[in-house]
C-alpha cells in the first residue's frame, strides 16, 4: 500500500512533500484571484490601497471564495502534516491522508472557478476526509 502514498519530493517525507506543494497551491490561488480580480478591476484599483471596497463578480469572485476557503483548510493541513511526523506517527496512512487533500485541493480550483458545484463539494468533502485521516493518524 505505500505506492498511495509515496512522496512526490522522494528525499522529503510524504506529509512535508504535499505541505511544500500546498504552499505552491497556495501561491497558485493567490496569482488566480489577483490576475482575475486585475482583469475585472484594472490594475489601477488593484494596486490601490483598496481604501473604498470594489465588488467583484463572476469568476473574480469564485477565486476569492475559493482562496478563501483554502486559507481555511491550509492551517489545519499544515499543523497534521508537521505533527504527525514531530511525533513519528507518520505512516502509509498518514502519507495518504495528505495525499488525498492535496489532490482534492489540485481539483477543487477548477471545479470552483468553473462554477461546478455539486463535484466542487463532493471534493471538498474528499480534501476533509484527508484532514481526518491524518488527525486519527496523530492520535491513535
Amino acid at each position: 500500500m505505500d505506492f498511495l502514498a509515496a512522496s512526490p519530493i522522494p528525499w522529503l517525507p510524504t506529509e512535508i512533500a504535499y505541505l511544500a506543494l500546498g504552499l505552491v497551491l497556495l501561491g497558485v490561488h493567490i496569482n488566480f484571484q489577483s490576475i482575475l480580480l486585475t482583469i475585472q478591476l484594472g490594475s489601477d484599483y488593484n494596486t490601490s490601497a483598496r481604501d473604498e471596497e470594489r465588488k467583484v463578480t463572476g469568476v473574480a469572485a469564485r477565486a476569492e471564495r475559493a482562496l478563501r476557503n483554502f486559507n481555511e483548510t491550509f492551517p489545519a493541513f499544515a499543523v497534521l502534516a508537521l505533527a504527525v511526523n514531530v511525533t513519528g506517527s507518520a505512516d502509509w496512512w498518514t502519507g495518504f491522508g495528505a495525499a488525498l487533500w492535496f489532490w482534492s485541493r489540485v481539483a477543487y480550483l477548477p471545479l470552483y472557478l468553473y462554477g461546478v458545484a455539486r463535484w466542487r463539494s463532493a471534493v471538498f468533502i474528499l480534501s476533509a476526509i484527508g484532514l481526518v485521516i491524518l488527525f486519527v493518524g496523530l492520535v491513535f
